[in-house]
């Protein structure tokens, strides 16, 4: 491969930006490096490998596994339970490998025809899904496969936005399935799930969507206050689809209130107004940077909306900003605070058994903390050696893709770091987890982290397939404005010394139509 002819002192320049100091305001306003050639290569190879996954993950249902288990030189059957983000992850793949040619447009129709008809099939409570599903037939799972434990049904609200985020992908792109997809979407009216009363309650206020809904109780439980995690893809649904007041994106914590809520550092910025409402700007100090947190510093819960929805594009002086500085933090901590030689930490299945969060606390307001590592515990005979101080750093390979639209270059190295080092890397593509210290791999492939790199990869070498197959439509319409004006206090350090001190509106919010459904 040959250099394009550049005179020498652009070369000079080129390399000074490589090798200089990163800051948070040169790391948020442009990507590090581009990809070669090489890297397209790459990619496409492993979105090729990681197509498989999904394939051997699907029942001729349509839906697809949570999960499947390495055993010995093989695999596994899959699992027989799966999830709405499950399903959800299954279809944006079943159109990711068709745009990338791994597949032909008539087996992706054919896949995405059987899903939606056993989709249209299942009993859905008040327009949802409910969560544990059998992906052999569509039903409600009564009782676990795994240990029999009995399952209750539950409507998860973050779950059922990522089915109706990939319903509106096919109502947008297939023509022959739009009338279904959009028959499945009616019925799912996120008002449902939207909180409207009005007590004087500083964490709970008015305009937050529940967490979720028990079917046999009916009774809703728990609310989504922080903006910075996954469930923001919920609302900007019910929003785009008229079922939420634009406002509520606005009524979301960037950092919970100081005087009600224990969380890991006391959060500085300053009030800010934004529809009619005062909005506390708050960010944490971090690596020297201000970031606004997510939930538990997961890379999952900042970066999987991003996707679908170009969000630092639209909000430059917010996500814009943050998110770079969220992977530059996840960067940091893997390879200067903690010093493991790799970075990347989101939930996955542990490679000692066991689903898992993970995560940086620093970058987190959970004052428990996602943490990075696991104690050693459980291991196999052949690691009884090791004692219970070792740290064991796990690293997860989706989130290196999670990473690739804010630090390509960085996430590019650091798949092959893994891939070279460690036996994480097979014909199905990534498995879920690395522990970097013992090199033990997990030998799980999960669909919904299988799903993500498939939509990172589509997005890099298809020009932002998933995300235009998204927001195509009222999305970008009404959620781009919406978004735009907002300017976190996210970036350089020590601007704001002391935390400002406000109460957050807490007006009554009405709907155009009344709430039968209450």
């Amino acid at each position: 491969m040959t250099r394009s002819p550049v005179s020498s002192s652009v070369w000079l320049l080129l390399a000074w930006l490589v090798a200089a100091p990163t800051t948070p305001t040169a790391f948020a306003e442009a990507r590090t490096s581009s990809l070669t050639a090489e890297d397209r290569l790459t990619l496409r190879r492993y979105a090729v490998d990681t197509w498989k996954s999904m394939e051997k993950l699907a029942y001729p249902s349509g839906l697809p596994s949570d999960r499947i288990h390495r055993d010995g030189d093989g695999w596994r059957e899959p699992v027989a339970e799966t999830t709405p983000t499950n399903i959800a992850s299954y279809i944006w793949s079943v159109m990711a490998a068709e745009r990338l040619e791994i597949i032909s447009h008539e087996e992706a129709q054919g896949r995405l025809t059987r899903t939606i008809q056993t989709l249209d099939a299942m009993n859905r409570p008040h327009g949802f899904f409910v969560n544990d599903i059998d992906p052999r037939n569509g039903k409600r799972l009564a009782t676990s496969p795994v240990d029999s434990a009995p399952r209750r049904p539950l409507i998860s609200t973050v779950d059922n936005a990522w089915m109706a985020m990939a319903l509106m992908m096919v109502s947008n792109t297939r023509p022959e399935l739009a009338p279904n997809a959009e028959r499945l979407l009616e019925a799912m009216d996120f008002g449902f799930l939207f909180s409207f009363y009005d007590q004087q309650d500083p964490i709970h206020q008015p305009g937050l969507l529940r967490v979720g809904y028990w079917v046999d109780e009916n009774s809703f439980y728990g609310h989504y206050g922080m903006l910075n995690t996954e469930a923001r893809i919920a609302s900007y649904i019910a929003i785009a689809r008229g079922q939420l007041p634009p406002e509520h994106y606005y009524r979301m914590y960037r950092t919970l209130p100081t005087e009600v809520a224990p969380q890991t550092q006391t959060p500085t910025g300053e009030p800010r107004d934004y529809h009619g409402l005062r909005v506390f700007e708050g960010a944490y100090d971090y690596m020297n940077m201000r970031v606004v947190p997510s939930w538990g510093g997961s890379m999952f819960e900042a970066l999987m909306v991003t996707l679908f929805i170009p969000e630092a594009a639209w909000a430059p002086k917010s996500w814009g900003v943050n998110h770079p500085l969220y992977v530059r933090g996840q960067i940091d901590h893997g390879l200067k605070e903690m010093k493991y030689g790799y970075w990347g930490f989101s939930p996955a299945f542990r490679p000692t058994g066991g689903y898992e969060v993970y995560g940086v606390k620093g970058l987190g307001t959970n004052p428990d903390g996602y943490l990075s590592f696991d104690v050693a515990w459980g291991l196999p005979p052949h690691m009884t050696t090791l004692t219970s101080n070792t740290i064991h750093g796990v690293v997860t390979p989706h989130a290196s893709f999670l990473a690739l639209a804010f630090a390509p270059r960085e996430a590019m190295d650091n798949l092959k770091a893994m891939k070279e080092r460690f036996p994480v890397y097979g014909p199905l593509g990534f498995q879920d987890s690395v522990d970097v210290s013992t090199g033990m791999v997990s030998g799980y492939v999960l669909a919904l982290d299988q799903g993500m790199i498939m939509a990172a990869i589509a997005n890099e070498l298809a020009d932002g397939y998933m995300q235009k197959a998204f927001t195509a439509g009222p999305v970008e319409k009404i959620i781009r404005p919406l978004i735009a004006p907002e300017e976190f206090t996210a970036g350089a350090p020590g601007r704001y010394p002391a935390a400002h001190h406000f109460e957050p509106q807490l007006t009554r919010l009405t709907r155009g139509t009344p709430d039968a459904k209450r």
